[in-house]
This record gives structure tokens, sequence and C-alpha cells, in this order.
């Protein structure tokens, strides 16, 4: 998807906040008003990303950052609902994506081309910014690391049913320990693996697996997202076992499926799975969404961390074994 970004001007916040409602549980969604309000007083904070259909006429809003600003160092309840004007703090309220546009990686383009801005003003002097705060919850945490955060810990801020965690950019620190160029090298795409899709191998699991003591079988290769303009290293070779288990409805069932997530056999019949265990630790990289009604119990799906594409796989909230079907993961052969 081609993105331009741009402020978000007043008259496009209804379909902002349209993508809010649908991004946030009603606990956590902001109103109108706020939205209205903080586009009133930080118009250049309200970065939207939109849809580039070839002609400007077309082009649509698809996610948005909006964000206030604070003397405090860090976020608070007061610093969150207040804007100083001249301050020092980049506080961001909402980072959303609209449904229909997720796991395609627009989040992550949307953080680094604000960070990029924020940075640039901070390094002409051009805003007083020193700091980007956000809270998050703990499943969203490899995004933000993806773009530049860094892990601060639990939050004194209350909003919601769950508990928040706040992160922090400090403007500025990471460019001055690097020569020229290379922050901008970083927040670029890397050229990751091309992925091989699990349908390219004839002999299915049996060319995708070899044999480690006493008959396991393990995965012969890195695991890799499948989508050939990301290939993000999910695992490495050798660390999940083949195992065949019962299905999962992992989506709802008139949901579209992307067509490098082939659909896993109706349960309660057999699918093929690499399992995971005893702890996330062992990926590469691996994204979670929030917990999810799933085979009678609490449940997370298992997307890519750079592009958010999935469900790849699933587990239990809380659990220890991690399972990736067979036929939604690349597969780096060469």
């Amino acid at each position: 998807m081609n993105l331009n970004f741009r402020p978000v001007p007043f008259d496009h916040l209804e379909h902002a906040i349209h993508i809010e409602q649908q991004g946030f549980p009603p606990d956590e969604a902001a109103t109108l008003d706020a939205f209205q309000l903080r586009q009133r007083q930080a118009a250049e904070l309200f970065l939207g990303a939109y849809q580039d259909a070839g002609t400007g006429s077309d082009e649509h809003l698809v996610g948005y950052i909006c964000s206030t600003l604070s003397p405090d160092p860090t976020l608070t309840h007061h610093s969150m609902a207040t804007h100083v004007p001249g301050s020092s703090s980049v506080c961001i309220h909402s980072v959303c994506v609209s449904p229909a546009c997720r796991r395609q990686g627009i989040a992550l383009q949307l953080l680094r081309e604000y960070i990029v801005r924020l940075e640039t003003a901070h390094r002409e002097k051009s805003a007083p910014y020193e700091r980007v705060l956000l809270i998050t919850h703990s499943n969203l945490r490899q995004l933000y690391e993806k773009a530049g955060f860094q892990w601060v810990g639990p939050s004194a801020v209350v909003h919601g049913s769950e508990p928040w965690f706040e992160m922090r950019i400090i403007l500025g620190s990471v460019a001055q320990r690097m020569p020229q160029g290379v922050l901008e090298a970083l927040q670029r795409p890397s050229r990751n693996p091309v992925p091989q899709l699990f349908s390219s191998f004839p002999g299915g699991v049996t060319e995708v697996s070899s044999a480690e003591s006493a008959g396991i079988l393990v995965n012969k290769y890195d695991l890799l997202c499948p989508r050939t303009d990301c290939g993000s290293v999910i695992l490495k070779s050798g660390v999940a076992k083949l195992t065949e288990a019962p299905s999962v409805q992992m989506e709802p069932a008139d949901h579209p499926l992307n067509t490098l997530l082939p659909a896993l056999p109706a349960p309660p019949s057999a699918a093929q799975w690499w399992l995971v265990a005893p702890s996330a630790m062992e990926f590469e990289n691996i994204g979670f969404s929030r917990a999810v009604d799933l085979l009678g119990d609490k449940m997370k799906l298992l997307v890519c961390a750079e592009c958010e594409l999935g469900p790849l796989g699933w587990c239990k909230d809380g659990g220890t074994e991690f399972w990736l079907a067979c036929s939604r993961v690349g597969y780096r052969v060469a």
C-alpha cells in the first residue's frame, strides 16, 4: 500500500474517531470531543496515514497518531489530560490503524515517520521537543521497540480494565551517537530473506522437518513471515517440534483470509503445527494479539511482529506452549 503522511484536518476527525472506536474497547476509546480538542490544540502532532489510490481526491485516512504536549518527564493523568504549549514532552494518546488495513506494517511506518519528524524538529530546534512518551499494553511492546521506544515499566495511569506500561524515546540520544545517515538507514525496512511458501513443497512437512534424537522432528529451516516484502525471521531452525494436533478456527467464519494464510482444516480435524516451548523467548520475532475467547479459554493469536501479518498461530494467555501453523509460515531454504 502506498501511503502519504500529513496532518489530519478538522473535517477528517469523524473518520479518525471511527477508526479509534474500532481499534480500542469502549472503556479506552477517546471521544470526538477529545479528538477535536487535541486537533485544535496541537494540529501539528495529529498525523494521518492516507492511502494513495493514484489520484489525490481518492485518498482516504487509514491510520493516525495524535499527541499533546506536557512539561512533565513522565506520563500521568494530569499530563495526559492537559496540553501545555511549548513543552518538551510529546505525549502520544493514540496510534491506530483501520481494521481493514491492519497487518500490513502501517502502524510501524506511521510511527517511524512520526519519530523522524520529531527528531528533525529537535535537531533543527524548530520545536522544543525533547522526548516522546506513550503508554501501551504489554502485547504491543515489540511494535514500539521496533520504532525506537525504550521500555520504562508499569504506568501509574489507570484507563480501562488492562494495565498500562510506559515507553519513551529521548530525542537526539540515538542520533548523537551515530554517524550521519546511520539513523535514517536503521529506520528503513531491513532486507530480510525471501520466504518459500509451504505450498511449494510437494512433500509437505517431510521436506521442511528433520529428525533429532529419539525420532523427534523439528523445523529444518528458519521459519519466516510468509510475506515476500517482509520475510522477518520468526524462529531459528531446530527450535520447534513438529506436532499433529486438532485444528483451530483462528478467524471468524466470515473473515476474508489473506492469500498468504491458507485455511486450516475445520476443527476438530487434525492440523500440522510447529510447537514452540517453554517460553516466547525462543522466538526471534513474534507479536501477540489481545486475549480473545478461543477453544473455551483465553487465547492470544500470533502474528509477525514486523508487519503484523496473521494469525500465524496461537497460545493460551499466560501459557508456555506456542503453536504455529506449518502452512502459515515461510521457510528459509537458501
